[in-house]
């Protein structure tokens, strides 16, 4: 090893600020309404910089100043691992005593000791970046896409500006529907909420043409049978105080435009669909069209969601 990487008196101790837990969101089917305020946890709520009829802000560009090599191009090996996303600094610490770190193929268990960017770190046998992982909720708008329509407005421009980070959107939504989701620069999780076998709940509002009959709602109710598939509903109801027309549905499936043709399947027109709950994240305090970051609370409860 290379000690003149070694240091451990520059930068503070890794401990990070608690943040206050999210206490849940509204429960499932309890009103259309959105009004502005401030959302759970402490990161404030942001207006997407879409104006309308004036298309996204450019970004501003500055010229990029040649980059010379220095002292500071080197960070904390504990602080690595959590840009990382792994864990918090001082579990980072407890691994690195442990020997579950490598650097460059060699176990490193010193504390303090500093790497470059541009070496190979290994945490519990799994190649890491120090990329921060971040992650956005956006409330989005109709209109917008995370499809590539030809014929709609693009979803990122919702979340200009928001983060440095590549941010990918968890799953995909066309132009006609609305509602939550979730932005991530996490290939885990990205890759996890992919899978057709996932535990997680999606709860979307749909509203009908006309009032969705007593035997199609057993049907459905039932499991449906989409292009020789077999799906099965995890609850439908009507919502309180809203007519017939206006259904609830709670689904797992990762595929968001298996809820129009549940419904077109029985001859329904579907007038709208709107995700109102993803894994547990709700629109709770999230206008339309607007977005926010995670709470430190929300992030773990969707990292260890099924």
């Amino acid at each position: 090893m290379n000690n003149n990487r070694r240091g451990g008196t520059t930068g503070k101790n890794g401990n990070s600020n608690g943040r206050k837990k999210n206490d849940g969101g509204n429960k499932p089917f309890d009103g259309r309404k959105e009004k502005p305020g401030a959302p759970n946890g402490d990161r404030p709520v942001r207006k997407a910089a879409f104006v309308k009829g004036k298309g996204p802000k450019p970004f501003e560009t500055k010229q990029a100043k040649p980059k010379v090599e220095t002292e500071k191009d080197e960070i904390r090996l504990n602080k690595y691992i959590a840009n990382s996303g792994m864990c918090s600094r001082r579990d980072a610490d407890i691994y690195i005593q442990s020997g579950n770190v490598k650097v460059n193929g060699e176990v490193v268990t010193e504390m303090g000791y500093k790497v470059k960017l541009t070496d190979v770190v290994e945490f519990d046998g799994t190649r890491i970046t120090p990329e921060k992982k971040e992650y956005l909720l956006l409330n989005k708008p109709k209109s917008f896409s995370t499809t590539g329509e030809s014929d709609a407005k693009n979803a990122f421009d919702l979340i200009q500006g928001a983060s440095k980070a590549n941010l990918q959107p968890v799953g995909r939504m066309d132009k006609n529907t609305t509602g939550l989701i979730l932005f991530t620069n996490d290939s885990d999780l990205l890759r996890k909420f992919s899978q057709p076998n996932q535990k997680s709940f999606k709860i979307y509002q749909v509203s009908l043409s006309r009032t969705l009959k007593a035997e199609d709602f057993e049907k459905i109710k039932g499991g449906v049978t989409l292009d020789g598939h077999r799906l099965f509903i995890d609850e439908i109801s009507f919502i309180d105080n809203q007519p017939k027309s206006e259904i609830g549905l709670k689904l797992r499936t990762p595929n968001v435009k298996v809820v129009r043709a549940i419904f077109e399947s029985f001859g329904y027109d579907v007038l709208k669909v709107d995700r109102v709950m993803f894994a547990g994240l709700t629109k709770k305090n999230l206008p339309r069209g607007n977005y926010r970051f995670l709470t430190e609370q929300e992030i773990i409860n969707i990292r260890n969601a099924q």
